[in-house]
């Protein structure tokens, strides 16, 4: 068991990330996500990532990833039902804003 603690980010991938997304992939021995991704990145480094198109995962088989797998595929979850909550939400401050 690691016993050291790290701390993790989840972001969405940035142009920067293609060629550490490409690597995550060729050490996971699958081909390289294709649109747009969530990174997970331990000491500033990506170490697991999760395609939004087709919900395929890469990850550094040399790197404990299972813990940065989950919180990828539940952060997905999160987003899918994000987005019909926003317009209400815009809707309310929009007649906020008006009266």
């Amino acid at each position: 068991m690691n016993s050291q603690l790290h701390d993790m980010v989840l972001r969405y991938d940035r142009a920067t990330d293609e060629d550490a997304l490409r690597r995550l992939a060729a050490l996971d021995s699958v081909r390289p996500l294709k649109g747009r991704a969530l990174v997970a990145e331990v000491e500033g480094r990506p170490v697991a990532a999760l395609g939004l198109l087709d919900r395929r995962v890469v990850a550094d088989p040399f790197e404990h990833t299972a813990d940065a797998v989950e919180l990828l595929r539940y952060r997905a979850r999160r987003l899918e039902s994000a987005p019909a909550e926003r317009p209400r939400l815009r809707d309310r401050l929009r007649h906020a804003v008006a009266a």
